[in-house]
């Protein structure tokens, strides 16, 4: 329990000299539980991070703070296509066999470790917990957790090789993670290869910069930092050691809310080695110029991003001379990291610079009155973690097929694009390709899933399905065969 005047007393000197007393005018109401979680938010709190964005952002006008069009608008125009391994193989001075090799021969020697970022809610998808829970399973109900980590194991299980599994939570998600996945015994992973560390929050500030503002009277308002916040806290976790001591060389990174990601996938490993790269991104060909993706680009001898709210109209219509799209290179934020350069980042206080954003943010005023918030009225921050490129002495971009690598669960069925529905229809369009290449008769309105441990390719499925088979209901390859 709090003692309420020693902590009302420290916290009163702390805030008194960023002038940010007003965050304790409501102590009195507060109940003592009340008073535990502010005291400890207002502990937490950076004010000498305050002072310097403050100093950096404060003189920017509010309706401009996001307006970099000028400074995009150059960089587009000076840009081109980015160092890339396209899907037939062009592009690069290694063959994609050459690159499977290389990964496969990564993993077997136990080089490789796993970052998942898990830090967001599933508000959007109608699930109140970590969105890692939601249910994505088309005939299993597998939660996402589930589907992602039975494919850690599946690579596991493949290459004789211990793979470690570093979890990225956030304040809103990290208890009932780590509950979750205790639980149900991290759905088969050793314990000792699972890692939690959980990404920091930010504050958020008023339009004139001149206070950080309250949710409630026992409140901040906070927000995690971005998933460049995943730097620092792999860091301070003692994540980052625990590779070096694992000897753990890469780092594959992928996000909760991708049923199809290509977990440690051997051909993007493999492709970063033999290219010396220090930073490899996935990446799917833009279906169309103003899909809303970030695009990774080519300029002052540097791969970079350029978020899609940022690339100006005229620059994104752009063509090569085979008519293609000079800017095609959409971001599935997948990569490939040394540890070196995680290392090395980590030790640059300014590796990874805030971006500022001018939000809509309800929050409480000097009369304790909730405000609602109907237009930008205050400014929040975030890290980005592909800024890492501006650190990467060499990177490399690798295109994938988006039938096989990327079907986004973000928004509920009640949105048009990236929701459950769309998601478990491409988790079963490519069970079925499979198990047609694996010579099996099934018709597209046939539902099926296949479960990684029984399967990860058409391949595996034709070494364990006898020939003429033939699947005509709804069928779940569980771990141990086919389930009707």
């Amino acid at each position: 329990m709090v003692d309420r005047h020693a902590t009302h007393e420290q916290l009163s000197r702390k805030l008194e000299s960023a002038g940010q007393q007003h965050l304790l005018q409501h102590w009195d109401e507060l109940t003592p539980a009340e008073r535990e979680r502010l005291a400890a938010q207002i502990e937490n709190l950076d004010l000498e991070l305050f002072a310097a964005l403050k100093k950096q952002f404060g003189a920017t006008e509010p309706g401009r703070v996001a307006d970099h069009r000028a400074h995009w608008a150059a960089l587009a125009a000076r840009a081109s296509s980015p160092p890339a391994l396209r899907l037939d193989g062009s592009g690069v001075d290694f063959s994609t066999e050459a690159a499977v090799q290389r990964g496969e021969q990564l993993l077997r020697e136990h080089k490789v470790g796993m970052i998942l970022v898990a830090g967001g809610l599933g508000t959007r998808l109608g699930c109140d917990g970590p969105k890692g829970m939601f249910p994505i399973g088309p005939l299993s109900q597998r939660p996402l957790f589930q589907v992602l980590i039975e494919s850690l194991l599946a690579v596991r299980k493949k290459y004789q090789t211990a793979i470690p599994l570093y979890v990225m939570t956030s304040s809103a998600t990290d208890v009932q993670t780590r509950e979750f996945l205790t639980a149900h015994n991290y759905f088969g992973l050793p314990k000792e290869d699972v890692k939690f560390f959980s990404q920091s929050s930010m504050f958020a500030v008023d339009d004139g910069w001149n206070k950080i503002l309250l949710a409630s009277k026992g409140e901040l308002v906070l927000a995690p930092d971005g998933h460049g916040g995943m730097l620092r806290a792999f860091e301070k976790s003692g994540c980052l050691a625990d590779c070096r001591e694992r000897g753990i060389d890469l780092l594959f990174y992928g996000q909760i809310d991708n049923p199809l990601l290509q977990v440690c996938d051997p051909l993007l490993l493999g492709s970063h080695m033999l290219s010396r790269s220090e930073l490899t991104t996935q990446v799917v060909k833009k279906r169309r110029p103003s899909e809303r993706v970030g695009v990774l680009v080519s300029a002052d001898n540097k791969v970079q991003m350029i978020e899609y709210s940022d690339l100006p109209e005229a620059n994104a219509q752009e063509t090569l001379p085979d008519g293609s799209l000079k800017f095609w290179a959409g971001s599935l934020a997948v990569h490939v990291f040394d540890r070196e350069l995680l290392e090395r980042a980590a030790s640059q206080a300014d590796a990874l610079p805030f971006h500022i954003a001018h939000k809509k943010t309800p929050h409480l005023n000097e009369r304790g009155e909730r405000i609602e918030a109907y237009k930008p009225n205050a400014f929040r921050f975030e890290r980005f973690i592909f800024d890492l490129l501006q650190v990467a002495e060499r990177a490399l971009v690798v295109e994938a097929d988006p039938a096989l690598a990327f079907a986004p669960v973000k928004n509920s069925d009640a949105e048009a694009t990236d929701n459950p529905r769309l998601a478990k229809q491409a988790i079963q369009a490519l069970h079925r390709r499979w198990l047609r290449a694996a010579g099996v008769q099934i018709a597209d309105d046939v539902p099926v899933e296949i479960n990684p441990l029984f399967a990860t390719s058409a391949d595996e499925l034709a070494a364990k399905l006898p020939p003429g088979t033939s699947v005509t209901q709804a069928t779940y390859f569980t771990p141990n065969g086919p389930a009707s």
